[in-house]
């Protein structure tokens, strides 16, 4: 036996020794999956199997160089580098180098990124003539990325009468003309996008069998990494290199399958025993990351789950404490909860800030954690993202606050006169700065004024900067009469940013609407919090002014260097696959927001929210802590929350949960039905009332109820008075009282506490 092995346990020992059909290794999280496919290619040089018949496929480029670099260490660099390690798509872009000429390709063809094809199809969609708003390119885009993932070709896409159906009832009838043009348009610049590296390489394989006979020659061992992420392409094109010797291994977790949204199918690894009868499978089940008690309440989790392969994952690690759990009233209190938990476990086990994590389901969540982390001077970083005030949607919106409160911000003018599209572009604004510096005035002024200051453009220009100019006035009007939530919102729609991004109907453009909203909570939140403070009067109110001066001071933070790693981390859970933290805080544990409310009417959607739990509760190595709010704002309404179903997936003996929260009845859902079909669990329901972000008590729903028009009532501080009108309903009900003392006040019923007299 190679001395290499002695390193491994018995069960990864058979996974990287059995090197004869095809294999399948199902790797439970932390139990060493990078080592078996590490080994097994060190193994397979060390029994003399040439570096050139391996071929190693992976998804990022940086698991393929240290999966290189940790074979090098063991067996030395010889025959390491002469291994074709590397991501699907480096190893078929490498490929189509050599053989593209079968397709008509040169061997130096163009690789165009994601801008270079969204660029592309915007200048198609401008020469059809088409309305780019219902044409978004990054729609488009992404529905031609679908297709090429599906192996659909463009005349395929335009006879397909379900793809037709669908496109013709989301008013997008020209997305097959587009897709023509914009591969004729690829072609003639001998170009590729990166889906056409995966599309024309099984297209090559496909149509010209001697090629594809020579790389199954070529690729005697083929492994593939995270094999549960393939998409259909990828599928495919694995399956006709392995068809001949059948000598593949692929190693993954089905319980870790959370990129369905990308395309990722996990029945490629769910059916592999059906393309290979007699494959060969191997379970890495100890875990050497996490507790006993993460890993106990991650198998509990998963088991919820009806498509998956059993295993079960245990570990020799000690037993840990309790997994965490906080309630909070509101969002805001739950950062405060995290940061307080943070700040106390640092100074009482004297820990960095880098042993901490905290992972939640949407960027937009992480603006009340930031906050909360900044006034308790933590620092802290945004890990695979950006912090949510430099993201750029929000210094977009930001820019439009900026400019409303002060019209010689020259830098939120040019950053937002053209966002969304006005047809105001670089040339005109370089004109307009050219004609502001000729008569030593503002830009501002030279666009409420282009024929005073001579701005040489033409009539339809200066109409397109008359409606900006109309737009950003009538915005500064609003912003005098209105408080800051009601200046922020109005601004937000008319502006048309949040049109725009919701008619791009794309996972990126749903995050960044998601993002807006947030910081529209947080504006709600501000302006709430002086009407609690004042028992109600609406009559104090904040201004967008006292807002923006806030964020200003926020995010002022100190110069960040990238040398000084000592901070919290802060991702999604998306972006945490892969990696290990010791202490992790997962957050917002809300029916509707993990799971998501997109993901909870199918079984398919909602197993898929499920793994991505387990894949947050198994980054943890020492402590885990849960959390969710009572309530949050959505769109600036109080909103009441219900904790996530998956808090109950986890028995009672293994979280820190108060006893009074544990008494739950059952919970209705939508998905409820399906899950009790199945035998398998009850979900539950908690009675939560409305509760303020201070702590204060609101009136109960109960008296709001009893309020009616014409009763007496009596005020804290405005004493006795009569009810003149209410409208609204629930959390949001307001009234008109009049009282003796100082006339006519509206009141926010949350916060008025009234009382009938």
């Amino acid at each position: 036996m190679s001395d290499f092995l002695k390193q491994l346990n018995k069960d990864q020992l058979r996974a990287v020794t059995q090197i004869n059909g095809p294999t399948m290794v199902i790797a439970g999280a932390g139990s060493g999956k990078t080592r078996v496919l590490t080994y097994r290619i060190a193994y397979l040089l060390s029994k003399g199997i040439d570096p050139f018949n391996i071929l190693a496929l992976t998804f990022t480029n940086k698991a393929a160089r240290e999966m290189k670099e940790r074979v090098i260490n063991l067996i030395g660099d010889g025959d390491a580098r002469n291994v074709w390690m590397g991501t699907f798509h480096s190893i078929f872009a490498k490929i189509l180098r050599i053989e593209g000429h079968y397709l008509g390709y040169p061997s130096n063809y163009t690789i165009y990124d994601s801008n270079d094809s969204k660029r592309l199809i915007k200048n198609i969609i401008s020469d059809m003539k088409l309305d780019t708003k219902q044409y978004s390119p990054s729609y488009v885009s992404s529905r031609i990325s679908m297709a090429k993932s599906s192996l659909i070709s463009t005349d395929e896409y335009a006879n397909d009468s379900d793809i037709q159906s669908a496109d013709e009832s989301a008013r997008k009838p020209y997305i097959k003309e587009i897709y023509s043009r914009y591969q004729s348009r690829l072609k003639r610049a001998d170009a590729m996008d990166f889906d056409d590296l995966l599309f024309n390489t099984y297209i090559l394989f496909s149509r010209f069998p001697k090629v594809l006979y020579k790389y199954q020659q070529k690729f005697k061992y083929t492994l593939v990494d995270e094999y549960q992420d393939t998409n259909h392409a990828q599928y495919l094109i694995v399956k006709k290199l392995a068809a001949n010797t059948e000598q593949i291994c692929v190693v993954g977790d089905d319980a870790q399958s959370i990129y369905g949204f990308r395309g990722a199918n996990i029945s490629n690894i769910l059916n592999f025993k059906s393309d290979y009868p007699d494959f060969k499978m191997f379970k890495l089940e100890q875990n050497y990351r996490s507790t006993k008690t993460i890993v106990e309440a991650a198998n509990q989790v998963i088991t919820f789950n009806k498509e998956q392969i059993k295993k079960t994952v245990w570990t020799d690690n000690n037993t840990g404490n309790k997994i965490g759990y906080f309630k909070a009233q509101s969002d805001t209190e739950e950062g405060k909860m995290i940061a307080d938990s943070i700040f106390e476990k640092k100074m009482n086990e004297q820990l960095s800030n880098d042993k901490f994590t905290i992972l939640y389901r949407t960027n937009a969540q992480s603006r009340s954690i930031e906050e909360a982390l900044r006034k308790k001077n933590i620092p802290y970083r945004i890990y695979s993202g950006q912090s949510f005030y430099t993201r750029k949607e929000i210094k977009d919106l930001l820019a439009y606050f900026r400019l409303v409160i002060n019209n010689n911000d020259e830098d939120a003018l040019q950053r937002i006169i053209n966002t969304p599209a006005r047809g105001i572009g670089k040339t005109t604004i370089e004109k307009i700065i050219v004609a502001a510096d000729i008569n030593n005035v503002n830009i501002w002024e030279v666009i409420n004024n282009p024929a005073q200051y001579d701005l040489k453009v033409n009539s339809g220009i200066v109409l397109k900067l008359n409606n900006f100019s109309t737009m950003i006035n009538s915005f500064c009007v609003v912003n005098k009469s209105k408080d800051a939530y009601e200046t922020a919102n109005h601004i937000a729609v008319s502006s048309g940013l949040l049109k725009m991004f919701r008619e791009e109907d794309t996972p990126e453009a749903i995050s960044r609407v998601e993002n807006i909203e947030e910081l529209l909570n947080g504006i709600k939140e501000f302006t709430e919090k002086a009407i609690e403070k004042s028992e109600g009067d609406m009559s104090v109110h904040k201004t967008l002014d006292e807002f923006m001066e806030d964020v200003a001071l926020l995010t002022d933070a100190d110069s960040d260097d990238d040398e000084d790693r000592d901070k919290v981390m802060m991702m999604t859970i998306h972006a945490s696959k892969g990696l290990e933290f010791p202490h992790v805080y997962i957050v917002g544990l809300e029916e509707n927001l993990f799971p998501s409310i997109q993901s909870i009417t199918t079984r398919t959607e909602l197993e898929e929210e499920r793994r991505l739990f387990y894949v947050a509760l198994t980054r943890a190595m020492e402590t885990v802590t849960l959390s969710h709010a009572e309530t949050r704002y959505r769109w600036g309404n109080f909103t009441i929350t219900e904790p996530s179903r998956f808090l109950d997936e986890i028995e009672e003996g293994l979280i820190d949960k108060p006893k009074e929260s544990l008494n739950l009845s059952n919970r209705e859902s939508n998905f409820s039905k399906t899950q009790s079909d199945t035998g398998q669990h009850s979900f539950k329901k908690r009675n939560l009332m409305p509760l303020s972000n201070s702590g204060a008590e609101p009136t109960e729903d109960s008296d709001i109820s009893e309020l009616k028009s014409g009763a007496d009532v009596e005020h804290a501080k405005f004493g006795r008075g009569k009810i003149i009108s209410i409208e609204g309903s629930g959390p949001n009900m307001k009234a008109t009282v009049f009282f003796n003392s100082v006339g006519n006040k509206n009141l926010l019923l949350r916060f008025a506490k009234l009382k009938i007299v």
